[in-house]
């Protein structure tokens, strides 16, 4: 079975390390622990801090998303299903769609469309802006699904989907990474760059342009671009850390100090 660590928990989800880290203590995770006692997550993992966490925004009382989460991890697949997968708060109730089915997260009990459609609700745990059309929504989940099987596919499906949305900053990011993996650099600065000139403005967005720039050899843009993501997340440790060696490299030691003293105090390291 497939597992993250939390770079890719942070890359998948847009979630901070911080609150990687108070999700875990809440008890909403327990992931195992792999080489040098690294955290490991698996997609089940991922669902549910990601519903935790936006359930929590949308006002769900703490003891109703516990309950919720716990019968939902016992049902959740194994990886993402082609169908898709959200969840929703429909007044005080979590309901969960996958594919054509509609059930309660706290029951496990099938709804009928009438009783509450997730695609309705006051959220969505994938794309938490308001609800994009369904092929764009289906696209990036397919995207996300096909990347660690196919990724020629799964760049395909990210392409549909910012065609079928093209505020859809998730399928911009992953197309851009996907793109930067495989070694087609100037076509990921391209992705990049679109999107910030579609008025993306997300730190992870910053981030990534960040590391490829520094891969690229262009190490004042990195600067510039790693300074971006954290103007926008002041608590994004492995910026501070990357920046704090490109300060190295850019022979400004008091600022290399600096960003690396961030980093150990957001780390604890």
């Amino acid at each position: 079975m497939q597992s993250y660590g939390v770079r890719d928990v942070e890359k998948l989800l847009r979630l901070p390390r911080s609150t990687i880290r108070s999700l875990i203590a809440a008890g909403f995770v327990s992931p195992a622990r792999g080489a040098r006692n690294a955290w490991r997550f698996s997609f089940q993992d991922l669902i549910v801090m990601r519903t935790a966490q936006a359930l929590a925004a949308a006002n769900i009382p703490h003891r109703r998303i516990a309950r919720a989460l716990k019968t939902l991890r016992g049902r959740l697949p194994e990886a993402m299903p082609l169908s898709g997968l959200s969840i929703g708060a429909v007044a005080d109730q979590v309901v969960v769609r996958e594919g054509a089915r509609r059930w309660h997260a706290e029951t496990g009990q099938y709804v009928l469309t009438f009783e509450g459609d997730p695609a309705a609700g006051a959220l969505r745990v994938i794309e938490s802006a308001p609800p994009a059309p369904a092929d764009a929504d289906e696209a990036a989940s397919e995207g996300a699904a096909l990347e660690a099987v196919d990724a020629g596919a799964a760049l395909r499906a990210y392409a549909r989907a910012i065609e079928a949305d093209p505020s859809r900053i998730d399928a911009r990011i992953n197309l851009g990474r996907l793109l930067h993996e495989q070694g087609r650099l100037e076509e990921a600065l391209a992705t990049y760059r679109d999107a910030i000139a579609a008025g993306a403005d997300d730190a992870l967005l910053h981030y990534n342009l960040g590391v490829l720039l520094d891969d690229m050899g262009r190490k004042p843009e990195a600067r510039e671009a790693y300074e971006a993501a954290l103007r926008r997340d002041p608590a994004m440790a492995d910026a501070h850390y990357n920046l704090a060696l490109l300060c190295e490299e850019l022979q400004q030691p008091r600022e290399a100090i600096r960003h690396m003293a961030q980093y150990r105090r957001l780390t604890g390291g």
